[in-house]
């Protein structure tokens, strides 16, 4: 009786079926990015140096109440090293999309939106 397992031919199209799998998962991941390289107001964004201390009041008067005045959380979660979890573009997403219940759609001008990102990749 042969014990080997998984059996070669059964092996080999499980193999494969595994790879294109990732492959799929791996690409369609690609897709949030992609939407991020065609949209203008965040290619916008990303091509403007950011001022932090213009970035640190702008972040006090929108987004302290929420996450504190220092980013460290209040009603919202603490944003200390949020951009080592989140690129650039997944920041600006965040902050305009208002999918993030209960934060509110926020969509400053593009260079307000740079001065803040650069305080929050600060933090």
């Amino acid at each position: 009786m042969d014990k080997t397992f998984p059996s070669t031919k059964l092996a080999l199209p499980l193999w494969g079926a595994g790879v294109a799998l990732c492959l799929l998962v791996f690409l369609g991941g690609l897709g949030w990015w992609a939407g991020y390289q065609t949209d203008p107001y965040v290619q916008e964004v990303l091509h403007l140096t950011g001022n932090l201390n213009r970035g640190q009041a702008i972040f006090q008067t929108n987004c302290a109440v929420c996450h504190g005045l220092a980013g460290d959380g209040n009603i919202g979660p603490s944003l200390h090293g949020v951009s080592q979890h989140k690129s650039s573009p997944r920041l600006i997403e965040q902050v305009i999309s208002g999918k993030t219940p209960p934060m509110p759609k926020f969509q400053p001008n593009a260079q307000d939106m740079a001065d803040l990102l650069r305080y929050l990749e600060s933090l």
